[in-house]
């Protein structure tokens, strides 16, 4: 039997809504018959929508706490409530620690990790004084579960947004539900600076177990359900949206040849 989730009536705001990830995630909560307010430094190119409905775009930039406050504050004026904040603006270029420099690194660990949190104090302050509270989700990266080379400031900010989502979501409760969603690779419409062509973002996608880079829609479609009445006893969770993961090294570089019988272990590291 099919689920429908019907979030009509809710009021969400996705940070970094215009594009890529935050795009994906927008559509999906317009589907589910949400009114999404979308913000970031600059304009989509083109209406963000979905299902006959359209985000609304209010520039912001998260890094600035007064602008932060002014546009939660405008939120309560226009829209009343605020139901579901999804946390999804971010980014880094790649470089490595040595050669980036301290200052570059604090401005990435600034995007990822502090306006987050600045953008998730002020919506909390609108949801606390709801009967329903409301729910908060952070998107995260693999990156901030495993060394994260070329990205380190970026990695060592999501580990820290997954930790402070899992204090928020004790310090919040009952009232408000936080989580993280964990994602892997995404093809959007960047993908092509990461990975090359066709051919190599094909080849890329071969070494997450499910084949495949997820899309947009895939992380919104998690967002979705963590906003819904089904995930009401979903708090303080790290939900992984990788496609299984990256094979482990190892098993590559291991010879293939066994002897007959094997050794009896499931992992050729053990003793």
């Amino acid at each position: 039997m099919a689920v429908t989730i019907d979030l009509a009536g809710r009021v969400a705001v996705v940070t970094g809504g215009t594009r890529g990830v935050g795009a994906g995630i927008t559509r999906a909560l317009l589907t589910a018959g949400a009114e999404v307010v979308i913000c970031a430094r600059r304009p989509p190119g083109g209406p963000v929508e979905a299902a006959g409905r359209t985000a609304r775009f209010v520039p912001l930039d998260i890094r600035d706490p007064d602008a932060v406050a002014a546009f939660f504050a405008r939120l309560r004026r226009t829209h009343g409530r605020l139901d579901l904040l999804v946390n999804n603006a971010g980014g880094s270029p790649y470089g490595l620690i040595a050669e980036a420099g301290q200052r570059r690194a604090a401005r990435i660990v600034e995007l990822n990790l502090i306006a987050p949190m600045t953008v998730s104090l002020s919506a909390y302050e609108l949801m606390r004084h709801q009967a329903d509270g409301g729910s908060i989700v952070m998107i995260g990266s693999v990156s901030g579960t495993r060394p994260s080379p070329g990205t380190g400031p970026y990695g060592a900010a999501k580990a820290g947004l997954a930790n402070l989502a899992r204090t928020l979501a004790v310090e919040w409760a009952p009232r408000v539900r936080v989580n993280t969603i964990v994602l892997g690779m995404v093809r959007t419409e960047l993908s092509h600076l990461h990975y090359g062509d066709e051919a190599g973002i094909a080849a890329v996608g071969r070494t997450v177990p499910l084949g495949r880079l997820a899309e947009p829609a895939e992380a919104g479609d998690v967002c979705v359900f963590l906003a819904s009445g089904l995930a009401g006893y979903v708090s303080g969770a790290s939900i992984a949206v990788h496609g299984g993961g990256e094979r482990p090294a190892f098993l590559d570089a291991a010879s293939v040849n066994q002897p007959a019988g094997g050794t009896g272990r499931a992992d050729p590291r053990e003793g």
